[in-house]
């Protein structure tokens, strides 16, 4: 299935300890691209994350936002730095003394002290709390993937559609091509005579060699094949795609290019000139759309 590089998605999931979101924003890159952003305290978690994303996105930019909300203390250690809290009561009593104040320097006091009492993040069950991360990521990504499918299916058909139109093109030239030749002999004829004004005959075999010359120059035959193969292989592979096709797809379009500009080049016909115009655009179309394909 065609998917598109471009999409979103979100997913949630708590455990009863903690909430979990999870959110994955993917763009078009040449290759597969994976940043997460998350608490540092959970930093042991990226690479099973990585990993989730990697299942479904093979090849774009990733960018993956997890917030983890605690919905108990479980995960908290409070514990009393004593070094502090024996510095500030020495300091409270020497300040006591200096300037003769009355009072007593009870608990409340001293406790208030910053970084007497500090909580501590406690992840020691890491497997855990991974499993409540990637649970969420799972959701998110499963999200994603079903964007970018639904996208693609839209970018498939379009395509599929301006391939349509390019076969039409290459079918009018391919029943235009054979009578420039032809044309090319008339107004031949046409020119030399109007020059000579009867004063003289030019031999017809000549005039046959001129146009075969023209003829083999102007042959576009081979192209007008290998372009219609071109578009045939797009529908292949837009309809038959198992797995990201976009490589595949932009070296497609790469000889779609060469054989439109050949035709171009070789046809030496106003009238072809201008359809290959037409699908020259379309290709141009074709490629872009592309760059956006897994």
């Amino acid at each position: 299935m065609i998917k598109s590089m471009t999409g979103f998605g979100r997913g949630e999931f708590t455990d009863g300890k903690r909430n979990v979101t999870a959110e994955i924003r993917t763009v078009n890159h040449r290759y597969a691209d994976i940043t997460v952003k998350m608490p540092k305290r959970y930093s042991f978690a990226e690479e099973a994350v990585k990993n989730i994303v990697k299942q479904k996105i093979r090849r774009g930019k990733a960018e993956v936002s997890i917030i983890m909300e605690n919905l108990s203390e479980a995960d908290v250690t409070v514990r009393l730095n004593t070094p502090v809290a024996e510095q500030y009561l020495q300091n409270l009593k020497q300040l006591q003394e200096e300037f003769g104040l009355a009072g007593e320097i009870d608990i409340m006091l001293l406790s208030s002290m910053p970084d007497v009492l500090r909580a501590i993040p406690d992840v020691e069950d890491e497997d855990e709390i991974t499993s409540v991360i990637t649970e969420a990521v799972t959701r998110a990504t499963e999200a994603n993937d079903a964007m970018r499918q639904t996208e693609g299916q839209r970018l498939a058909e379009d395509l599929l559609h301006r391939g349509d139109l390019i076969r039409g093109i290459v079918e009018k030239i391919g029943t235009r091509a054979p009578r420039v030749a032809q044309e090319y002999v008339r107004k031949l004829n046409d020119r030399i005579s109007e020059l000579l004004d009867g004063a003289a005959e030019i031999p017809e075999d000549r005039i046959l060699t001129e146009a075969a010359i023209f003829a083999d120059k102007a042959n576009i035959t081979e192209e007008l094949v290998r372009l219609d193969s071109h578009m045939k292989q797009l529908k292949e592979i837009l309809t038959g795609a198992d797995g990201p096709v976009g490589k595949k797809l932009d070296f497609l379009v790469q000889e779609m290019n060469r054989e439109a500009n050949t035709i171009g080049s070789k046809a030496n016909d106003l009238e072809i000139t201008s359809w290959m115009l037409e699908a020259k655009s379309e290709i141009e179309k074709i490629r872009e759309q592309v760059q956006n394909i897994e």
